[in-house]
């Protein structure tokens, strides 16, 4: 046992949420335990249990940190697969745009969007651009997720892209949230540029150079109508793993264009947005084993269709959700994507918190027990200001996330990052 200096117990709580305890889809069910103990050992679960026993083993008074969750429910820390955290500048007034009724094409034809982004993006220092991702990771943080994946794609071109994975890089450094990276210089096509021009500059420079690098683990493309076609996005993707990266697509978020068939065919760990996949879709990807991402904030912040969750767990498919923070979706809170998956896309709480955990997990390569609270995961939880898990969908006033721990030290209590 250890002398208690790098030991954490979390004790009494009314119930902890271990994680699934059978089945992926609408089968899935939790594994809980009431009147429950946590204990980690160098930031690393050890033992889950009922509390009287494992407090006899685990005195709280000789650990290093003890945590008295009488009352509260421990839950896993959440996993956000799926970001773009690290860019510059502000788009808020296109927010109040879409509220008159002009659609995201046509901001987007009139130089903003995206490629608003990309020129702020470009004109940041590396030391603003980590500012940036830190200051949002500290919100995260707070309000529970713990790993989190960030993409790049506000470069669109070889430099900025690297810089923005190099501000990811340094921000895991930095910061207690784990950070994935995902290379996406075929977010958007630049301006006065050609789709086709611009995916041979994406195959030819950028991804050599993102290789080399060093940072990216996956590779995620745009296959949407008016970017990156079906066949560009595969040639991407395919130029991707051949460097190493596991490919990712965003599919059907504005139209059915076939991305979500592409995603199955190349083995993407994940396919996300998928507001307009069919049956045959949804049959793909669990054929495939490529995790659905459902992204409710992005069709809250565009008063668009939700996809369609039912479908994909009905399948029996690992249903992953994430917030898609970004400056066109500005939301940093799982929890608030668990009240929507709930509430606009009839999910259980349990299913919103297994795809906030767990199965978000899967969606970024991590099977590792990342999104559990199993012996052996890394000693990533929460413990809420309610008794029960429900309370993280089902109270979205105020957060119900109280104290954070990473790694099975506290870094977050109350809504502020400890220093």
């Amino acid at each position: 046992m250890s002398d208690g200096r790098e030991t954490l117990v979390v004790h009494d709580a009314a119930e902890l949420v271990v994680g699934p305890a059978e089945g992926d889809g609408s089968d899935a069910v939790l594994e809980t335990v009431e009147d429950a103990a946590l204990v980690a050992v160098g930031g690393e679960v050890v033992a889950v249990g009922p509390s009287d026993e494992l407090t006899r083993e685990y005195p709280p008074e000789n650990a290093g940190e003890a945590i008295d969750a009488s009352g509260k429910a421990v839950v896993p820390g959440f996993v956000d697969p799926h970001t773009h955290a690290v860019f510059a500048g502000d788009r808020s007034d296109e927010f109040e745009a879409k509220l008159r009724g002009k659609a995201y094409q046509e901001i987007l034809a009139e130089g903003g969007g995206i490629l608003r982004t990309v020129r702020a993006t470009r004109e940041a220092s590396d030391d603003e651009l980590l500012e940036q991702l830190l200051a949002h990771l500290d919100v995260m943080l707070a309000r529970g997720s713990t790993t989190v994946e960030v993409k790049s794609g506000y470069g669109l071109e070889a430099e900025t892209e690297r810089r923005m994975l190099e501000a990811i890089s340094r921000a895991d450094e930095a910061h207690p949230v784990d950070l994935v990276a995902t290379f996406m210089g075929a977010h958007a096509v630049p301006e006065g540029r050609d789709a086709e021009a611009y995916v041979e500059e994406v195959i030819d420079e950028q991804l050599p150079a993102v290789a080399d690098q060093g940072v990216a683990e996956f590779c995620d493309v745009f296959c949407e109508e008016g970017v990156f076609d079906v066949e560009q996005s595969r040639r991407v993707l395919e130029a991707g793993a051949d460097a190493g990266l596991t490919p990712k697509v965003h599919a059907e978020e504005l139209s059915h264009l076939g991305g979500t068939q592409l995603a199955a065919e190349v083995g993407a760990a994940s396919a996300d947005h998928l507001l307009y996949a069919t049956d045959d879709d949804v049959e793909a990807l669990v054929d495939a084993g490529t995790v659905p991402v459902l992204l409710p904030g992005t069709a809250f912040g565009l008063g668009a269709e939700y996809a369609d969750a039912r479908a994909f767990l009905e399948a029996g498919a690992p249903v992953a959700v994430a917030t898609d923070f970004n400056p066109n979706c500005h939301s940093r809170s799982m929890e608030f994507v668990q009240t929507l998956a709930c509430v606009e896309m009839g999910m259980t709480p349990a299913e919103a918190l297994l795809a906030a955990t767990r199965n978000a997990a899967l969606a970024i390569g991590r099977d590792d027990g990342t999104g559990t609270l199993r012996e052996g995961a890394t000693a990533d939880a929460l413990v809420l200001e309610a008794p029960s898990y429900a309370h993280v969908a089902y109270r979205f006033d105020t957060p119900a996330v109280e104290t954070v721990i990473k790694a099975g030290a506290v870094v977050a209590d109350d809504g502020v990052v400890r220093s």
